[in-house]
């Protein structure tokens, strides 16, 4: 099976960019509709969904959760729970989220993983969030005072999924959603230390100011490599030296970019092929439209959008989910959106959503798309599809799960 729907599969979605008048089908009829009358659509599809996710992920396993990860685990159905609480406020949801992070609690108490998206650390995050909305000061003093006590690990990695940049971007979504001071700087300060230092050391033996391994491999996606570590740096207190290695970094990654525009999935790989937001144009996109933001620097915001203009043409993946499928490459667009406000970018976003609205489901029962090793996981599978559904119900507050703040 090809990687990637292209064009004559989708006629509804490329009118945009051809000179061919596309079929009147149910995707062209979806993207006409006024978006008031959409995202109703999407809110009720999303909801729909969420109903599949949590009987499948969590009543059907008798309430007992085996992988309590964001990534491909119950944590992760808490976290769309929560998602589904912020846009309707049904503290039925909420309620649901506190149960499912307590089971996570008890089966992460011995993990030595620190991160968000597949550590202990997004336990006790979203634990504390959720009894902040619950008032509930017993559960929010426990799950805060359970996160200070996580020590990392020594021989920890720097990227995100599972090393120290996961564990400073727990820190700044507490920060975020609880209050600024929740996670000192001082604290923080000592991890940037290392990743900075970690970073410097390898850097030196190349031409690019930062440089990380994890397993032998010098990434620079966004699960775990450059990318990921340098959006999560964007959020530290940086020293001006440090600034200059983030950006000098950034600029590195442009320069040896592919010429198709996409980026590799490694230092010095010549396989121009993943389009995903773990490896590829669309986590970079991401990175770059942080760094045009925080630093008002037209080469970020140029490069941004020219690494969109790779997941607009390549993006469309036989894949449903957020860290390698459509449902994580709408956000490429959606971000670019909210950064520019150009309504080109909030269409190609409502082209992927509504491609997935429309046709993901039957694409999967048909063996045509990929629903994921973990089929309703919020980043493999209908989880992250029904996450990203909930986003498009307002566009302009649209985040990347466990990435975007």
């Amino acid at each position: 099976m090809a990687d990637r729907f292209f064009p004559n599969d989708m006629p509804g979605l490329v009118a945009e960019t051809t000179d061919q008048t596309p079929s009147i089908d149910s995707l062209t009829c979806l993207l006409s509709l006024p978006y008031s009358i959409l995202s109703a659509k999407f809110q009720d599809y999303a909801f729909n969904l969420k109903q599949s996710v949590v009987r499948e992920t969590w009543g059907s396993g008798g309430k007992r959760v085996k992988d309590y990860s964001l990534y491909t685990g119950a944590l992760g159905t808490a976290y769309l729970l929560f998602k589904a609480y912020q846009v309707t406020k049904d503290v039925n949801d909420l309620n649901l989220c506190s149960e499912i992070v307590k089971a996570c609690d008890s089966a992460s108490a011995d993990s030595s993983k620190v991160t968000f998206i597949c550590g202990r650390a997004g336990v006790c995050a979203l634990g504390a969030v959720i009894a902040k909305h619950s008032h509930n000061e017993r559960l929010f003093d426990y799950y805060l005072r359970q996160f200070k006590e996580i020590v990392i690990p020594r021989d920890s990695p720097y990227e995100l999924l599972y090393g120290r940049a996961g564990y400073l971007w727990t820190c700044s979504f507490l920060n975020k959603h609880i209050g600024n001071n929740t996670i000192p700087t001082t604290h923080m300060r000592s991890v940037v230390d290392e990743v900075i230092a970690a970073g410097r050391q390898l850097g030196r033996k190349g031409r690019c100011p930062l440089m990380y391994e994890w397993h032998g491999k010098k990434y620079w996606g966004a699960a775990h490599g450059l990318t990921g570590i340098m959006h999560v740096l964007m959020d530290m207190d940086l020293k001006p030296d440090e600034v200059e290695d983030v950006k000098g970094t950034l600029r590195y990654m442009i320069k040896n970019r592919f010429p198709s525009g996409n980026y590799p999935s490694s230092e010095g790989s010549e396989n121009d092929r993943l389009v995903h937001w773990c490896h590829g144009a669309p986590g970079v996109t991401l990175t770059l439209v942080k760094a045009a933001k925080v630093w008002g620097d037209k080469e970020f915001l140029q490069a941004a959008e020219d690494a969109g203009e790779v997941v607009w043409n390549r993006g469309l993946l036989k894949r449903v989910g957020i860290c390698h499928g459509i449902s994580g490459n709408t956000y490429i667009f959606l971000s670019l959106y909210r950064l520019t406000g150009n309504e080109e970018h909030l269409y190609r976003a409502k082209a992927f959503a509504c491609f997935l609205l429309d046709r993901a489901q039957n694409l999967i029962s048909e063996g045509k798309m990929h629903g994921g090793d973990r089929p309703y996981s919020l980043f493999e599978g209908l989880g992250g599809m029904a996450y990203t559904c909930l986003d498009m119900v307002d566009p302009q507050g649209a985040k990347f799960p466990g990435y975007q703040l």
